[in-house]
């Protein structure tokens, strides 16, 4: 029987990143825990190892911070045991595009993007050299919808979409799966950190539940998991029209509507 992969998890210490940590660790598979707070992340690696019996590292880094995001890319590229790395951490901002800092927009796209980015990049040559592993990208159902209101953050998890499915694309021939993730509200600090009073949202998914069905997703190798999306046959639509869509470019003619009329 083959020993369980290591899996490295990013945003460990709470939410949605220490439920993926329980339900690994519960699968039999060590953990490396990637976050802020090593005080948190120390508690949850005591209660797990002691849990479950699995050896877990404690990896405190700050993802914004270059120098932290150079340690946890070196450990990717050089832990053999890394198998699955769980691209989780990312933040939200209350406001609108014209309310936000400039600062405070580029933070949250260095987040939310740029390390997730980096992180998979470190990690993705070893995994398809190797033949396997996996890739699990968070992103969001806001990242399907400008109407939410939501600018930034959902056009860095329209980012995390396309990003996931163009390396699943490329990796999965290659033996690596890569699966993108969307949660609609769930309920996480994520609101909190955001000023956002979780309280005035409704129909809020427990975070339980998300990553539960996130992981049937992962076991069945589905690309995308979109667990509140209650008819999946709209996001096979979708994916047809889109197709469909593409159909219909021809680079070198510019279509009949936007030609001079004589």
């Amino acid at each position: 029987m083959s020993i369980p992969t290591t899996v490295l998890i990013t945003g460990a210490s709470t939410g949605i990143g220490a439920t993926y940590a329980e339900r690994f660790a519960q699968r039999g598979h060590d953990l490396v825990l990637v976050a802020r707070d090593k005080n948190r992340l120390d508690a949850l690696a005591a209660r797990l190892s002691e849990k479950h019996n699995v050896v877990i590292d404690v990896l405190q880094a700050d993802l914004t911070q270059s120098s932290d995001l150079t340690t946890v890319e070196t450990r990717l590229r050089e832990d053999a045991r890394i198998g699955i790395l769980v691209n989780n951490a990312g933040a939200a901002q209350s406001g609108s595009f014209i309310e936000q800092s400039t600062d405070s927009v580029a933070q949250l796209v260095t987040l939310n993007t740029t390390a997730l980015v980096r992180l998979a990049s470190a990690i993705a040559p070893r995994l398809a050299q190797a033949g396997d592993g996996a890739i699990i990208n968070i992103g969001s159902v806001v990242g399907l919808a400008p109407e939410f209101g939501m600018t930034i953050y959902g056009a860095t998890k329209a980012f995390v979409l396309f990003l996931s499915q163009g390396m699943s694309l490329e990796l999965s021939p290659k033996g690596v799966y890569v699966q993108a993730v969307l949660p609609a509200a769930t309920r996480t600090e994520i609101w909190e950190r955001a000023g956002i009073d979780i309280n005035t949202l409704t129909d809020v998914m427990e975070v339980g539940d998300l990553v539960d069905a996130a992981l049937v997703g992962f076991d069945r190798r589905e690309p995308v998991t979109i667990p509140p999306l209650q008819d999946a046959a709209l996001w096979d639509a979708l994916q047809a029209a889109r197709q469909g869509l593409l159909s219909q470019i021809r680079q070198s003619n510019v279509a009949e509507r936007y030609k001079a009329k004589a």
